[in-house]
């Protein structure tokens, strides 16, 4: 059929769009079906996860070892502290509380102080409630807590060497309890003459009844001891939280916590040793009935059954907690105010 004149360019140009979509079409076919790749968006995979640690049990550091030898009989010393100030129950007015000790025992040449050389030396544990020990190395000038908030407080002391070993003979550890009377801010930290933290005393004020001798108040301290007593205690290490300890029995088996704590760098991450102080409890492996557990980041839980120091090699570098419980036959935790399970946070650099 012949189109008219008028009617033939509309119609050519209908023709040759059909024909190009057509041919379109064709072409994406076409790469679909003998194409040989398949498109695919780029993904970013996912981090590895950190490997688990994996601990183990190593030899007393020959570093340590050499020390000893130096140090001639000093480890084979027996010391024994006694309180000067603040004595048992006594009442301390004011937010300033002095620590006095008293040495005396076979020394075999112990005495505390700090070499300036290295800083190190033979030095006491002092721990208020169950914070963080620090040391204490001059024995002639008092240990100064300041800043010491209103209530009753705990302070532990125990004889140690210059790596942190404790001395474990009868006498060295000394426990006091004692209460402040118009103490201190409870917003800001318990510190030492020299500013290290003691405590960090965030609920300090906020445990503290309004009327301590109202019945009120009594019922109320006594519903926070069964919460208390409910609650783990909360982590303690370089960057504390404030101790969810309570009053001790002092008939009761007790739990001192004392390494590790705080940092760790280069040859002294290699191995770090867990060491503690006990009262009223003999390890199963020392003919008793007890043991004392350690977890370290959740893991799985490895017993100690003598009293002794172990250490501890495999860390890798980054922050690790460390939980050490006393535990009875069957597992349990033993309760003695919530000291007898204490977490600290450490920093392991490489």
């Amino acid at each position: 059929m012949k189109l008219p004149a008028r009617l033939f360019l509309p119609y050519a140009l209908c023709v040759l769009a059909a024909i190009a979509l057509v041919a379109s079409s064709g072409c994406t076919a076409t790469d679909n079906t003998n194409g040989n790749t398949t498109a695919t968006t780029a993904v970013t995979p996912p981090a590895s996860s950190p490997s688990p640690l994996n601990l183990t049990v190593a030899e007393r550091p020959q570093k340590i070892k050499d020390q000893m030898t130096a140090r001639g009989e000093q480890d084979e010393a027996a010391p024994v502290l006694r309180f000067v100030e603040p004595r048992d129950g006594a009442t301390v007015t004011g937010s300033t509380v002095n620590v006095k000790l008293a040495l005396a025992g076979e020394l075999k040449g112990y005495k505390p102080g700090k070499d300036p050389q290295t800083n190190m030396g033979n030095h006491i544990h002092v721990i208020l409630d169950n914070q963080p020990y620090e040391a204490y190395y001059n024995l002639d000038e008092p240990f100064e807590l300041r800043n010491v908030t209103e209530g009753k407080h705990t302070l532990r002391v125990f004889a140690s060497r210059p790596w942190h070993e404790s001395y474990k003979n009868e006498g060295s550890f000394q426990m006091v309890a004692f209460n402040v009377k118009g103490g201190g801010d409870g917003s800001k930290p318990t510190t030492t003459a020299s500013g290290q933290t003691m405590a960090d005393n965030k609920n300090a004020n906020a445990a503290k009844p309004a009327n301590a001798n109202s019945a009120n108040a009594n019922a109320a301290n006594a519903n926070a001891a069964n919460a208390n007593a409910a609650v783990p205690p909360a982590r303690e290490g370089k960057e504390m939280a404030s101790s969810q300890a309570g009053e001790i029995d002092r008939t009761k088996p007790l739990l001192t916590y004392s390494r590790p704590k705080g940092d760790y760098k280069g040859a002294d991450a290699d191995a770090i040793m867990i060491d503690f102080w006990l009262t009223n409890a003999k390890l199963q492996g020392d003919g008793g009935a007890y043991r004392v557990r350690y977890t370290v980041d959740g893991g799985d839980a490895k017993f100690i059954d003598k009293w002794e120091p172990i250490w501890l090699a495999g860390w890798t570098a980054g922050k690790h907690t460390v939980k050490v419980e006393l535990v009875d036959k069957d597992g349990n935790v033993v309760e003695n105010g919530n000291y007898n399970s204490t977490s600290r946070d450490i920093n392991v650099s490489k």
